[in-house]
């Protein structure tokens, strides 16, 4: 095989051949697996002759000859001229159809550019017979400074605003009656709470929509579909009133049971789930029933009705495979008679029409949940809070769910999101993750991304994007191959940007990158470019020679925070707890030990206690966990966090509580307990707890240009 030709295609697909390590180091992509992972990215190279076909599709796909080869949805700046993959020849006439409902028309300039439409959105451009949609996007998200005076038309945005929120981890809320998880309900209390200490806002773990066939299936970043919403985290209570959900549970037999299951510490999620799904089976069936004879239910039933219209086909299809998964049972699509994979065949068609009750249960559940989600977006911003909900989005979806299952022709097979090995993942990580193709999504007009954005706008005032490293290139492991034998696809970085920012605005809503991990050069920079927030972490803000740095030397271009869902929380780094977990599994570079590692935390913990002003003597060398009270820590990293000169400050409720326990142990599954552990007290008590309120108000005395 001619390898110059190799590499020629391998380029040309995205492959990125070399790029530096954390570590500073080169690497490069081996022959071998840019053979490997070509084909599963759509151009088969197993031969010269293959290599040359692959490359004349993605000259067409690339370079289009003429507009009537153009994918269907193409992006743009506002306030930019607009240049067309393909060429357009001087005086070529446009039109140009506004969604305002303005229309222009015109004539390429001498560059074969059209000009400027003069405002953000998605218009439809008119070629000849060739019609496409234009996505122009404006120059920068919502911002902070903007949030910070919504609702106050005639004020500029406050670019001197610092404002704090929390981070909470969704199912770990507790209230009364909440059946052994957390739920939207608790959501709602957490944040009418919050916003009265001045908070502006909520950063929630993942709620994309999971398996209602496989309950035991939990991990929030391993979602069946990052197009619609967790079923378990309803709480019908606010549509149907309390009575009418306690008379569901009797009617099931269950009051005792979902008791058991609100004491424990960890949730039982496939027991919850069962029990949960259950009730809720009653609950719809009182309510389909009802609607014929209660008027109020008659009322909501129009309600509902309504939702399913609105909800489309991306509705439709995932709950006629959630039906599907409940008949054929917890396993892979990819795994069920042939006629049931596709979801436009007539035999899928059939089913729901045979089984139109159970796909409505399935819609039923997701319109409690967006109403849950709704109501708690409208009490934090009712009762304050600029921003309100910050929603999270995973970066892959689970290949054996919806999304993967109903957007074939957009995702990647074969492949699974990882990342390389690292200084904290010294072995690299493989995610298990099903990814868009870079290529499929340009080829589909950007349909999933686009819609991705706005399911997870909708009942939020932010969004928190999960690796958006993965807007530029993703680390992809062939399928049976280790994570460090995996490599780098870039993609359409500048498209999902402009898109990004498009929903942003349109939402009123703020963007966070989480950007940790191996960065490519100039990245951060094209994400300030666009007005999105970086992520900076306590653990990783350090100078050259590891001290922790001051606060007023963070960056003002990123959301400041003390940790996340993957690190130790403030008391289990200070115990030390991370480096027992890590060192049972045996998660520890090669080169460290128990013992080194509890050795260099004793000297971090002087950094650290240095920093936040807490070092008595200047020459401590080391400070064991026993030897400075935890609850210091915790206020001078409120204090600290505070201090920063963040446009967004965001204190996780585990280092608000001061618990030792991180909510995911990288590397593991089962044997840490991962996305199962619960708090105390309850949402509506947790922030009256007087150490805890004393931690706020040194978080909220310290951003003196809060809003």
């Amino acid at each position: 095989m001619n390898e110059s030709l190799l590499r020629k295609l391998a380029l040309a697909a995205g492959l990125v051949l070399e790029w530096t390590d954390s570590e500073g180091q080169s690497q490069y992509l081996e022959p071998d697996t840019q053979k490997l992972l070509l084909p599963l990215l759509g151009f088969p190279a197993s031969s010269d002759q293959e290599i040359h076909s692959s490359l004349e599709e993605l000259e067409r796909l690339q370079h289009p000859a003429d507009p009537s080869q153009l994918p269907s949805l193409i992006t743009a700046d506002q306030g930019s001229a607009i240049r067309l993959p393909c060429p357009l020849a001087p005086a070529t006439r446009y039109v140009i159809e506004l969604e305002s409902g303005q229309r222009h028309e015109g004539e390429a300039d001498e560059r074969g550019r059209i000009p400027d439409p003069g405002e953000a959105g998605y218009h439809q451009l008119k070629l000849g017979d060739t019609q496409l949609t234009l996505a122009v996007a404006p120059a920068r998200c919502f911002s902070v400074a903007e949030a910070a005076v919504k609702g106050h038309a005639d004020n500029p945005p406050d670019h001197s605003a610092r404002l704090w929120g929390l981070a909470a981890q969704l199912y770990s809320l507790r209230r009364p009656g909440d059946g052994g998880m957390g739920d939207s309900l608790a959501l709602e209390h957490l944040c009418r709470n919050a916003a009265e200490q001045g908070a502006s806002s909520v950063t929630v773990s993942p709620t994309h929509a999971m398996f209602s066939s496989d309950p035991g299936h939990y991990s929030p970043y391993s979602p069946s579909s990052r197009l619609l919403r967790n079923a378990l985290y309803c709480a019908p209570e606010g549509v149907f009133g309390e009575s009418r959900v306690r008379a569901a549970v009797t009617r099931c037999g269950l009051e005792q049971r979902l008791e058991d299951l609100e004491s424990l510490e960890l949730i039982d999620w496939s027991a919850v789930g069962r029990a949960k799904l259950t009730w809720l089976r009653a609950l719809y069936e009182d309510f389909a029933e009802g609607r014929s004879w209660n008027r109020n239910d008659s009322s909501l039933f129009e309600q509902f009705m309504k939702f399913r219209e609105q909800g489309g086909d991306t509705l439709e299809d995932h709950c006629r495979f959630e039906a599907l998964s409940n008949w054929q049972g917890p396993g892979s699509w990819r795994n069920w008679p042939e006629e049931f994979r596709d979801p436009g065949s007539a035999a899928v068609e059939k089913f729901a029409q045979d089984h139109a009750d159970e796909v409505s249960f399935h819609a039923f559940l997701q319109w409690l949940v967006a109403d849950g989600l709704q109501r708690a977006q409208d009490a934090a911003l009712g009762a304050g809070m600029a921003v309100g909900l910050v929603a999270d989005l995973a970066v892959g979806a689970d290949g054996s769910g919806s999304q993967a299952w109903s957007r074939q022709g957009e995702m990647l097979t074969g492949v699974s999101i990882g990342a390389p090995p690292d200084s904290f993942n010294v072995h690299g990580q493989d995610w298990g993750l099903c990814s868009f193709s870079p290529h499929g999504l340009v080829r589909s007009g950007f349909r999933s991304f686009i819609d991705m954005l706005q399911a997870n706008f909708a009942q939020a005032g932010g969004l928190r994007i999960d690796h958006i490293l993965g807007f530029l290139r993703l680390w992809l492991v062939p399928e049976g191959k280790l994570p460090d034998q995996g490599g780098y696809v870039r993609f359409p970085l500048e498209d999902l940007l402009r898109l990004t920012a498009l929903e942003s605005v349109r939402h009123e809503a703020v963007v966070v990158g989480e950007d940790l991990g191996t960065v490519a050069p100039g990245f951060r920079e094209k994400l300030s470019d666009r007005g999105i927030l970086g992520m900076n972490v306590l653990w990783f803000e350090r100078n050259a020679v590891q001290d922790f740095l001051p606060a007023d030397q963070w960056s003002p271009e990123a959301m400041a925070t003390t940790s996340t869902h993957d690190l130790p929380t403030l008391a289990g780094w200070w115990a030390g707890r991370d480096i027992e977990w890590r060192g049972k599994f045996g998660l520890l570079p090669e080169t460290e030990t128990v013992e080194t590692e509890r050795k260099t935390r004793a000297k971090d913990r002087v950094r650290l206690a240095r920093t936040l002003g807490l070092v008595e003597h200047p020459d401590t060398e080391e400070i064991e966990a026993s030897d400075m009270p935890v609850s210091r820590i915790l206020a001078g990293c409120a204090r600290h966090l505070g201090c920063t000169p963040s446009p967004l400050a965001i204190l996780p409720v585990e280092d608000l509580l001061g618990l030792e326990e991180q909510a995911n142990l990288p590397g593991t599954i089962t044997e840490h307990p991962n996305w199962r552990r619960r708090w105390s007290p309850d949402s509506q008590e947790m922030l009256k707890v007087e150490e805890v309120r004393q931690r706020l108000r040194e978080l909220d005395n310290a951003r003196p240009l809060r809003h």
